[in-house]
């Protein structure tokens, strides 16, 4: 008997439940409606608290105006351009917060699904899988927030004296949204290296052979997708991922052990 088949066999084999397509549409249902709740009662929370939602995102537009009072012409507020833009605003944010909010439940729920079909040995890898992705993508965000304000002061200060911003919501917010949903994507780049390596499709030494190429495809990359093309979110997404390509290595010559 072969290494691989004494991993699937005896005690790390779930207990089966076989279950017809129907029943498994029906827990399909179920785990939905669950999300479908938890984010509708994420978004209801953040309805209420939109005006705090709205304050910490436009703070880093409302600190660059308190340092140049020469260039409030808004009175550091966003200004709409439609009638219905206000309401729009609010439920974009509502929403984005909601998602953010019920982001365990629906992960969890996925979890629940997926997992009686897994060994054991799938579970622990997939967990350890998922625990990072989910990690890597948080600081992603949290990266994003940090590095905005330096982002929002490049972009203003760069356009000359000559020139005073005016803001419209969706403009501004949607910059903000995207920067995070950039950031948290990228960040978690080094799981699916990770991945590659487990499924033996590339090596850590193949990859430390492609380590000059790497570090000009993360500068090109990071170049490419920073929503505000400035140089502090620049460094801020290329440095990590050149650290993160780095670990992936480190990662896979352990597993190789």
């Amino acid at each position: 008997m072969s290494v691989l088949d004494t991993e699937v066999t005896g005690a790390d084999r779930v207990a089966p439940t076989e279950m017809t397509w129907v029943e498994h549409l029906v827990e399909l249902r179920h785990r939905l409606l669950i999300c479908l709740a938890a984010l509708a009662a994420g978004t209801l929370v953040a309805w209420f608290a939109y005006d705090h939602l709205l304050g910490f995102m436009i703070a880093p537009y409302r600190d660059y105006l308190l340092r140049h009072p020469a260039k409030d012409v808004s009175h550091g507020d966003l200004v709409t351009t439609g009638p219905l833009e206000g309401f729009t605003t609010r439920l974009q944010v509502s929403g984005y917060a909601g998602v953010a909010l019920s982001a365990p439940v629906w992960i969890w729920q996925s979890w629940r699904f997926v997992s009686p079909g897994l060994y054991r040995h799938e579970r622990r890898r997939s967990l350890a899988f998922a625990g990072s992705a989910v990690a890597l993508f948080v600081l992603g965000v949290v990266t994003a927030i940090l590095v905005f304000p330096k982002a929002v002061d490049w972009m203003i200060s760069v356009s000359g004296s000559g020139i005073a911003p005016l803001f419209s919501p969706s403009r501004y917010l949607g910059l903000y949204t995207l920067a995070c949903v950039v950031f948290g994507a990228v960040f978690t780049y080094p799981v699916f290296l990770v991945g590659l390596e487990v499924a033996g499709l590339v090596t850590s030494a193949r990859l430390r052979s492609w380590r000059r190429y790497a570090i000009v495809v993360c500068a090109t990359v990071a170049a490419f997708i920073t929503p505000s093309s400035d140089p502090f979110s620049f460094l801020a997404m290329a440095v990590p991922m050149v650290v993160f390509y780095e670990a992936a290595i480190l990662v896979g010559r352990c597993l190789g052990k």
